[in-house]
């Protein structure tokens, strides 16, 4: 990969958000600067919205919004608990919104998703539930930075239990897994699920999960090891996994485009073309950021 110009690419296109993540793992930039900038993208109630995630332009506040938001604090380390913008989350999910008071879970997609343009997953069907995400994560989150109560223990211990018995989980769903595995294993919690029948069941779902067709990488929607590890969890790197991450950095060279950035590999599937096209230029540079941080993992 051309790290300077993926550099020069980021520098130009990203948003003051992506910039200020850039800067902080790459240029000594600060997590308060970061902070800063993902507050723009946080409501009164606490929740985010307004394209956080760029597939969905809706400016209301959702789970899946906000699970992004905790994903991000969390990876440049600004999990403060006494801050005003994680005291502002814990509100927002203390609330309910979106919340199945019967199902136990927060929704995947919600109604008012299909007011703005966004990609056609976010439309909500039926009961906007997927599985555990973004449930096990905001659930481990409110447990270590929120009031710990009986139900969002329940949903971990249901999570973990679901992990036993699925066959198939997707990328996106495993980092909900793994953010909520980070948050036990790093405020020491062991009561709830027993942490090494949690990692073991983490191990063999990335392992199933990532995608051993490496002719696939960058072409396809497939699950690649930098869906996984761009700077956390090397605990979870098998030999096959170490393998299958050395064959994605040799192609990294041929997945990056002409103008030093990378490309997202999925379509919308909806009729808001040109808001697809814009959703695309703020993708670009946060991919682009988390492949500079996939190739540095040392392995």
């Amino acid at each position: 990969m051309d790290k300077s110009k993926a550099i020069k690419f980021i520098l130009e296109n990203a948003r003051p958000l992506e910039s200020s993540i850039y800067k902080y793992f790459f240029e000594n930039g600060t997590n308060e600067s970061v902070i800063d900038e993902i507050l723009q993208f946080q409501n009164a109630d606490g929740g985010f919205g307004h394209a956080l995630e760029p597939d969905f332009f809706n400016p209301n506040s959702s789970p899946i919004a906000t699970n992004d938001a905790i994903i991000t604090l969390s990876r440049v380390n600004a999990l403060d608990k006494d801050s005003d913008i994680i005291k502002g989350i814990v509100r927002y999910l203390e609330s309910h919104d979106s919340f199945d008071e019967d199902k136990k879970r927060w929704l995947f997609a919600i109604d008012s998703n299909k007011n703005y343009p966004h990609a056609i997953w976010w439309e909500k069907k039926d009961d906007g539930i997927s599985k555990f995400n973004p449930s096990v994560s905001l659930a481990a989150f409110m447990v270590c930075y929120g009031n710990r109560i009986p139900l969002y223990e329940e949903i971990i211990k249901e999570a973990v239990t679901y992990l036993k018995k699925c066959k198939e989980i997707s990328g996106d769903d495993i980092n909900c897994y793994l953010l909520a595995y980070e948050f036990l294993t790093s405020n020491n919690i062991n009561d709830i699920v027993d942490l090494n029948v949690f990692k073991d069941l983490l191990s063999m779902v990335i392992e199933n999960c990532i995608c051993k067709d490496t002719s696939k990488y960058g072409v396809e929607y497939v699950p690649m090891p930098s869906v996984l590890f761009i700077g956390k969890h090397p605990e979870f790197i098998t030999p096959e996994i170490k393998s299958l991450i050395e064959a994605e950095k040799d192609i990294l060279i041929k997945m990056q485009m002409d103008d030093g950035g990378f490309d997202i590999t999925w379509k919308w599937f909806t009729s808001y073309h040109n808001e697809f096209e814009q959703a695309r230029k703020w993708w670009r540079p946060r991919i682009t950021i988390e492949k500079l941080l996939f190739d540095e993992i040392q392995i």
